[in-house]
């Protein structure tokens, strides 16, 4: 699995990638076959008052690309967003295969 994690604006410290790495294991604890994340890191200045902390993810999986952004006050809130959104669409790609894969043709008798 690649992984890489990348801030615009923003520098990333040790402390985040940390904290990022450990939210991004439930979703490779849930489905085994990632192939490539990458996270992006965004400050938005539009105002002082309206700082606005943006977090954005790609994953890549054998068949599927997924994607989702989440944007908050808090950099760390933005990111726990992100993972739910991403781990319900890792969970539901994950559903989709197994039906799939495991439909036996019936007999007729």
């Amino acid at each position: 699995m690649n992984l890489t994690i990348s801030g615009h604006h923003l520098e990333v410290t040790p402390a985040l990638r940390n904290y990022v790495t450990d939210k991004l294991d439930r979703i490779t604890r849930h489905f085994d076959q990632v192939v490539d994340i990458k996270v992006l890191l965004t400050v938005e200045k539009q105002k002082e008052k309206q700082r606005r902390q943006r977090a954005e993810c790609s994953i890549h999986v054998r068949g599927n690309d997924m994607f989702a952004e989440s944007a908050h006050a808090d950099l760390y809130a933005a990111v726990d967003e992100l993972m739910d959104k991403l781990d319900r669409q890792v969970v539901r790609h994950k559903g989709r295969i197994q039906t799939h894969a495991c439909d036996a043709p019936k007999r007729l008798m």
